[in-house]
């Protein structure tokens, strides 16, 4: 009877004991080396840790001082010569469009706005005789093509000389040609083939992929042309998808065929009729006026070299650009600020961590205008944006940031570098001026939200996620298991409308334009710099150096008046951001060296942009369009 009152678990183990106490004592062993495997391996980890912290954290030390002593070298090496510079710009490296705030820049080429302002001084240094440029092969974005082009035309009016060579045109699109159109001379290798013919982009559709997977994408779109989800919810283009998409691509095209065709001196119809009948052998491009003489690199340096004269010397553009940066600013003089942009616009500082994007922080960047709109010395306030937009509250608080600084009595003029579209459209409608190159992609005006649901998904392969709410129905809004219910499709919707026309009435206050003519050319739809103009969405045509001609026009300063650009916010010391990035924390550190070699693979920065998109809450102002090359 007393058995009988015990425990289950105790009475079998009574009945069954011989057997199971072997197995006990087994386990028991076996746990216990596992215990000690576990320690021991915890312990080798911490040291493995503190050992890769300390390699990682040496050799960024070592990076920067290697950096600093070899731009010392640099300055003394250029100091000592004496003689003419051939500034050598290579185009084959992909470049930023502003200024990175890594610790680890000096690694980096110049971006765009660094070349343009480089090109610019070189222009009153009487050593610089000319400018050689690596072409590239195979494509880049348009608009940087056109900025890097017309720095290179205005550094040619100055009377120095352009050459230009490439290892061939091998890439379908005309962008790496239209970068260089303008040289002086265009070499090219005669083992090389022109193929640049047109202008092609592809578009990426999940939609089949999800259906087989049982994912169901549920997204609200701002409006037909509004694209941005399509990537999520279509299978193939939409009409209105790929009429955009057609149209944004012929504009380009366009741009890109009259500007080239004026520097080569040909009318548009030959030229367009030379270009699109390719590809070209070496010697057919020569023959067609596409190219002026044919040959190796050494062969176009040997040519820069002997118009330059005896004493040149070949610089890379990086290195006297540093050295540039290395002699005294002036210290009087009107100043116009510059504020920079790049990436996804989010709400916070923008700071997105060691191995992530560059990002535009609503915090940092309404902060930075709010400062130079409080700088007594601040005459005007330029905006450089490079984004596809994003969160749609951080864009309205950059938007109020603008509005505040032209009240202050500060011009403000927004230049668009490749994209400025939805958000980074929407930051720009109150400027004073908006200038965009011609082949800027913007526009974009209109709203999206949504969600991935992927309860189906996880069922096909045993996972269950069930979601727990307390009070209104609209807390589980967001969840990826469930569906949205009417009345959650309703709200959603509601919020989405009503941003849809505060972004609609923003534009419309902006760019003085009625309310009606802003929603008939909305409609989520993306327009090149050139079509913006037509439309009234911009006001000139150009990029970051008539961004400062017509800052100095707004603020009334004197051509020949010579002006300071202070960045706002300021560049970060390498300490300040190597703290900013890691918090000089070993944990951080130890993360940093684990990670950084998968973070910048390709295809895995790849799906972490797609994870982001199908996972951001709250109504967003952006475009997925893929700037063509």
């Amino acid at each position: 009877m007393a058995a009988s009152t015990r425990p289950a678990a105790l009475y079998i183990f009574a009945r069954e004991g011989p057997v199971l106490r072997p197995r006990l004592r087994m386990i028991g062993s076996a746990a216990m080396r596992q215990f000690w495997i576990t320690f021991f391996g915890s312990i080798a980890g911490v040291i493995a840790g503190a050992i890769l912290t300390m390699l990682l954290l040496g050799f960024m030390l070592a990076a920067l001082i290697a950096s600093v002593a070899q731009q010392a070298s640099e300055g003394r090496s250029a100091r000592a010569s004496g003689g003419d510079l051939v500034l050598q710009l290579d185009l084959r490296r992909d470049r930023l469009d502003q200024p990175s705030r890594s610790p680890f820049a000096f690694s980096e080429p110049l971006s765009v706005v660094d070349i343009v302002t480089t090109l610019q001084r070189a222009q009153g240094d009487s050593r610089v005789r000319g400018v050689l440029v690596r072409a590239n092969e195979f494509g880049m974005s348009p608009a940087q093509a056109e900025e890097i082009r017309s720095a290179l035309a205005r550094f040619s009016a100055s009377g120095r000389f352009v050459i230009a060579h490439a290892q061939g045109f091998e890439g379908t699109g005309i962008t790496n040609y239209f970068a260089v159109s303008g040289a002086d001379e265009i070499w090219m290798q005669d083992t090389s083939s022109f193929s640049a013919v047109g202008l092609a982009s592809e578009s990426l559709f999940l939609g089949g992929l999800f259906e087989q997977f049982g994912a169901q994408a549920e997204f609200l779109q701002f409006h037909e042309y509004k694209n941005a989800a399509n990537t999520f919810t279509e299978d193939g283009f939409t009409e209105a998808h790929l009429e955009a998409t057609s149209s944004f691509l012929n504009a380009i095209l366009e741009s890109a065929l009259t500007a080239s065709a004026g520097d080569r001196g040909m009318e548009l119809a030959t030229f367009r009729q030379r270009i699109v009948s390719g590809p070209h052998s070496a010697e057919a491009a020569l023959q067609a006026g596409l190219v002026d003489q044919l040959g190796h690199p050494a062969a176009a340096r040997a040519a820069a070299l002997e118009r330059a004269g005896t004493n040149a010397a070949v610089q890379d553009i990086e290195t006297y650009a540093r050295n540039l940066a290395a002699t005294p600013a002036a210290t009087r003089g009107p100043v116009i600020a510059m504020i920079s942009g790049q990436g996804s616009i989010i709400t916070g500082s923008g700071q997105t961590g060691f191995g992530g994007g560059n990002a535009i922080g609503g915090d940092a960047m309404a902060d930075a205008i709010d400062a130079a709109a409080a700088a007594d010395d601040v005459r005007a306030i330029i905006v450089r944006v490079d984004s596809g937009g994003g969160s749609a509250i951080a864009s309205d608080q950059i938007w109020d940031a603008v509005v505040r600084a032209r009240e202050a009595g500060k011009p403000v003029i927004v230049s668009m570098a490749s994209l400025a579209a939805s958000g980074g459209y929407y930051l720009a409608a109150p400027a004073d001026l908006i200038i965009a190159n011609a082949t800027t992609l913007t526009g974009s005006i209109g709203v999206v939200f949504g969600k991935i649901v992927i309860d189906g998904a996880l069922d096909r392969i045993g996972v269950n996620i069930e979601p727990v709410s307390v009070g209104g129905e609209f807390a589980t809004a967001y969840s990826s298991q469930t569906p949205f219910s009417e009345t959650q499709r309703a709200a959603i919707e509601a919020m989405a409308s009503e941003i849809y026309d505060d972004f609609t009435g923003r534009v419309a206050e902006g760019r003085d334009l009625p309310i009606t003519r802003v929603r008939e050319i909305a409609r989520g739809r993306v327009w090149t710099g050139a079509q913006a103009l037509e439309l009234g969405l911009v006001d000139r045509i150009g990029g970051l150096h008539e961004a400062l001609e017509a800052a100095r026009e707004l603020a009334g300063i004197d051509a020949d008046e010579t002006v300071r650009v202070r960045s706002y916010p300021r560049q970060p010391t390498p300490m300040e951001a190597l703290q900013q990035i890691f918090g000089l924390s070993a944990e951080g550190a130890q993360s940093a060296s684990r990670l950084q070699a998968l973070l910048e693979l390709p295809e895995v920065r790849a799906a972490l942009e797609a994870r982001e998109r199908a996972g951001v809450r709250g109504v967003q102002m952006r475009t997925d369009e893929t700037v063509p090359r």
